[in-house]
This record gives structure tokens, C-alpha cells and sequence, in this order.
């Protein structure tokens, strides 16, 4: 099934003025000029209101996304000090209002390419990951989506079922020969599924879209922002945008060798689980697995939004199934399992 963006609509921005002017009345934000509307994707749109208190940013989160307001809300009474703040929500439309996060770390590892700034918030990033493993259930009553290991090996066979989004032996989409060794490696994924169950280490949010435009400075304080692409399920998957990130912003070739430092960093927080050594091979297995984390993320989207998406996403189900059979390939030049 299709939807329709509710921002599409004729009388959308009437009724969320509305609402947006009513919250900060309440409030006693006064505003400074109009409404601009600077990010619109086919799955949510974000409004900044310039007021007398600085900008403030409503954020329409549609369809699958409607728990992102509801999660976000609980996530920041939880843990503030590295959440957005919250103004206001309306968790049926699902609609929020944030205060202004800062500067985008993207804005600010460009100007000064101090990786640093990674090793400074991934601890941070660890440390909720690990403090919200208590929560798990109600995150998923909220309506994060469920991939936790036990189900990996299932929602990948329903990928692998949903071949509209594979643009199979199409441009930008895998071929008939890379669909046969897909299929042949449902056992590989069910076998590092239950190996990754096996280890210390418990499964947690995941971001799932945990790159430098969508954490923020402000004062020197990192926050970190839009969960809508979060799910349950293994807590290393995050690292792997992490990586991407740092390519995109600074110019460096694939898996540069400066996120390594970054990656023992991550590890560290979690060594009260297990030793070091564990860690880098459980992180190792994870990788495997995350880009299947990430093409679930988007055939959840893509089923709902499918006519309304450019070709920036059209190619990323088979890309990101095309990067799985790629490190496959590594795991087997070095016979690990």
C-alpha cells in the first residue's frame, strides 16, 4: 500500500500553524517571523519557527514513523542531557516540537576535520545504548521496530520475498546471479544471528541512521536526534553509518583507517561485558548483519512510500544487500564463518 504525506495536503499547514502558535502561546514563546519549511522527505517534513527565544523545529513524523514523537518524549525525560528537547507532542498526528539542538556536527567536522569529536560522543552514544537495555519492552510498545536477532533470519527471507524493491538484473538493482547467492545465504545469516544471541553482549536501540548531520553541539554538549529510522536489535549495527559518516564529511576512501581508532573507542564503553578481544569479533560479526539491518529499515519505508520516493532511494535496498554479499565475500577470504 501507498500513502499519501499528510504535508501534501492543502489544509496541513493550517492545522499545524495552528497547533505550532497554540503550544508556544502556551508556552509564552512569542515568534519573529514566518514559518519555513527547510527538510521535507517523503516520510516526514521538519518546520522552523524563528521566536523571541530562539528558533524552535516542529516535526511531522507520518505512517510508520508515528512512534518516533512518543519514543523521543520518553528517550529525553530519560536521559536529557543528551536528547532533544522537547516542547510539545501530539502523539496522534504525530506531531513534536524540539528547541534548537546547536550546530550539526557535519557543519562542525568539516571546518576543523577533528575526528576527535567522534571519540568524545560515541562513550556517550554507549553509555545510553547500555542504560536503555532496561527499557527494551517499552521502547517496543511505543512502536520501535523489532529486529532483534531472533527475528533477523525471517525478515530477511522477507526481503528476499518483496523482489519489487531488489530491481532485479534493472540499473541500480542486483542481478539474477546476486539474487541465487542472497537466497543460498539464509543459513549464513541465521548462524551469525545466533552466534551474535550467544555473546554478553545485550541488544539495545539501534539509531539506525547515526551520522554527523543528525548529532548536534550546543556549548560543547552533544545531542543526538532523529529516531525515526531506530530499531531494537543488535546495539554495534549503529557503527556501521558511523563509518559512512566519516567518509562523506571528510572525503576519505571506504573504511578509512582513522575510523579504527574510533571503533576501539565505541568498544571500550562495553567492556564490562566482555574483553576487548571478544568485542572486536563480535563487532566484526555484527558488521556483517548491518546492512540487512538497514534494508529492513528501508523496505519498512519503501512499502508504504514507494511511488512518492526519487531515485536517492530507489537503489538502496540492493546496494545495501549488494554491500552484505560484498563482505561475505571478506568474511570468506579469511574462512571465518
Amino acid at each position: 500500500m501507498t500513502s499519501k504525506p499528510p504535508w501534501t495536503e492543502s489544509d496541513w499547514l493550517d492545522k499545524v500553524s495552528s497547533w505550532i502558535f497554540s503550544e508556544l502561546s502556551h508556552l509564552g514563546i512569542g515568534t519573529t517571523g514566518p514559518i519555513e519549511q527547510p527538510h521535507i522527505r517523503p516520510w516526514s517534513t521538519v518546520l522552523r519557527i524563528p521566536t523571541l527565544k530562539g528558533a524552535v523545529y516542529f516535526k511531522d513524523c507520518a505512517g510508520d514513523l508515528l512512534f518516533e514523537p512518543a519514543l523521543t518524549q520518553k528517550m529525553s525525560s530519560w536521559y536529557p542531557d543528551h536528547m532533544p528537547k522537547i516542547l510539545a507532542v501530539n502523539l496522534e498526528n504525530g506531531w513534536m516540537l524540539m528547541a534548537d539542538g546547536g550546530t550539526t556536527l557535519r557543519e562542525v567536522i568539516r571546518a576543523d576535520r577533528d575526528i576527535s569529536h567522534w571519540e568524545n560522543l560515541l562513550p556517550l552514544y554507549a553509555e545510553l545504548q547500555i542504560k536503555i537495555t532496561d527499557h527494551l519492552p517499552e521502547l517496543l510498545a511505543l512502536g520501535a521496530p523489532d529486529r532483534q536477532l531472533a527475528t533477523l533470519p525471517e525478515q530477511y527471507k522477507n526481503l528476499l520475498n518483496n523482489k519489487k524493491f531488489l530491481l532485479l538484473d534493472q540499473p541500480d538493482g542486483i542481478t539474477s546471479a546476486e539474487y541465487d547467492r542472497l537466497i543460498s545465504m539464509t543459513t549464513r545469516v541465521e548462524n551469525i544471528s545466533e552466534k551474535l544471541a550467544a555473546s554478553p553482549i545485550p541488544e539495545s536501540i539501534h539509531h539506525g541512521d547515526f551520522h554527523d548531520a543528525n548529532i548536534f553541539l550546543n556549548d560543547d554538549h552533544f545531542v543526538f536526534f532523529d529516531w525515526g529510522d531506530c530499531s531494537i536489535s543488535h546495539p554495534f549495527f549503529s557503527l556501521r553509518t558511523v563509518c559512512v559518516s566519516l567518509e562523506y564529511s571528510l572525503d576519505l576512501e571506504e573504511y578509512p583507517p582513522e575510523f579504527d581508532g574510533i571503533r576501539d573507542v565505541y568498544l571500550h564503553s562495553w567492556m564490562q561485558y566482555d574483553s576487548f578481544e571478544n568485542l572486536l569479533n563480535t563487532f566484526n560479526l555484527a558488521g556483517r548483519l548491518s546492512p540487512i539491518c538497514s534494508a529492513l529499515g528501508y523496505l519498512q519505508t519503501m512499502s508504504r512510500y514507494d511511488d512518492s520516493l526519487g531515485s536517492d532511494y530507489v537503489g538502496a535496498i540492493p546496494g545495501l544487500l549488494q554491500e552484505f554479499l560484498s563482505l561475505e565475500d571478506c568474511a570468506s577470504d579469511r574462512s571465518l564463518i
